[in-house]
């Protein structure tokens, strides 16, 4: 995940700051809906956590492979493996899943989840996940900033699925993935939100990681750490009391979307497609 660009969250190095002081701000009402939640900057929600009580990937994440290594040789095979799918319709899925920016990122998981997500339609369960991308996204700083390692695109040289993120991207680590990190964490949570379709809702968090791999933009161990940043995530977020109250409302949100009949409004056969490709 490129944290700095306007498809996710702001640049963490200019904003820890802030988004610990509003994170965990948001005002309740007495029947327990969420009122208001603080911004980190313009569409970017505070997420439950303040920066103190988020995972610390300083302590749960390894140095990233160190050139020559053999995990390093292993992840310059597997992004060559990616490259061949530059323009195909799994390139082309990658490219959408690259938009961590509301309210495109609440498709990513609609298809596995067979329901809608939508400010609309599922507001408890679109607040959800607005506020969860920052407590797993801000979660791999610590090492992002300390390693600042080379994204792929920037040692083979080949495209992006996104080249005008490229020199934002740049500057922003490759390890551990924070699109992993988000996808992951939203992953468990869906699953836990609706247990009937957690095999497929599993299914897309990994597929939606790998993503950043067909990009060009991402390594598999960046992606593989910045899964275990993802749950470390969700697991704290469970003792959080406001997160365990929203994931109740919004369990209870979707049961009633689908006993309404509501279904997902983008291609799920088109998605399908392009995830199952060979």
């Amino acid at each position: 995940m490129q944290i700095k660009r306007t498809h996710a969250l702001p640049a963490i190095a200019a904003t820890v700051a802030a988004a610990a002081m509003a994170a965990g701000c948001a005002v309740r009402t007495q029947d327990g809906s969420a009122a208001a939640v603080p911004e980190i900057r313009p569409g970017v929600l505070a997420g439950y956590l303040p920066a103190g009580e988020r995972p610390d990937s300083l302590r749960l994440v390894p140095p990233p492979p160190a050139p020559g290594s053999a995990a390093q040789a292993q992840d310059d095979e597997i992004a060559r493996a990616n490259l061949p799918l530059r323009g195909s319709a799994r390139w082309r899925q990658a490219t959408a899943d690259a938009n961590l920016k509301f309210p495109q990122a609440a498709q990513i998981f609609a298809c596995a989840l067979d329901a809608p997500v939508s400010q609309e339609q599922t507001p408890r369960l679109y607040l959800l996940l607005r506020r969860t991308l920052a407590d797993a996204g801000l979660s791999t700083y610590g090492v992002k900033n300390k390693y600042a390692r080379p994204r792929p695109f920037m040692v083979n040289h080949a495209p992006t699925c996104t080249p005008e993120d490229e020199p934002k991207l740049a500057k922003d680590g490759s390890y551990p993935s924070g699109h992993n990190a988000v996808g992951w964490a939203w992953a468990l949570i869906l699953a836990e939100t609706s247990p009937q379709q957690s095999d497929a809702i599993l299914a897309r968090g990994l597929a939606y990681g790998q993503s950043r791999l067909v990009c060009n933009v991402h390594w598999q161990s960046d992606a593989m750490q910045g899964r275990i940043m993802g749950a470390a995530a969700v697991a704290r977020l469970h003792a959080d009391p406001a997160f365990r109250a929203d994931l109740a409302a919004a369990k209870a949100e979707l049961a009633e979307a689908r006993a309404r009949g509501l279904r997902p409004a983008g291609d799920c056969a088109a998605e399908r497609a392009a995830l199952t490709a060979p």
